[in-house]
């Protein structure tokens, strides 16, 4: 097996439009840039998340301090979508 010259590129995309349809095709790449940018900016938070936790002291929490507010996933610009909270996993577990 060697490289896609041209006509098999061009192969490939005939075959993804009959399979898909011309019109479903725009909207699935929307998804798809949608998803990515998603899947973006939640690694990137998860890395800010981190860098914040890092120098954090080990300091138990004082009394009447209040607990952080739970995150957010804001929508890209143009969603239609609103943010949501985001469901933080616990150790414990309902059975």
């Amino acid at each position: 097996m060697g490289r896609l010259g041209p006509t098999e590129i061009i192969l490939i995309l005939v075959v993804v439009i009959l399979l898909f349809g011309a019109k479903k095709l725009p909207d699935m790449a929307r998804s798809l840039g949608k998803s990515a940018r998603i899947l973006k900016s939640e690694a990137k938070a998860m890395k800010s998340d981190d860098q914040q936790a890092a120098p954090a002291p080990a300091d138990p929490p004082q009394p009447g301090t209040q607990e952080p507010a739970p995150r957010t996933i804001q929508a890209a610009p143009g969603d239609v979508t609103s943010a949501r909270p985001v469901t933080e996993p616990s150790d414990t577990t309902k059975r």
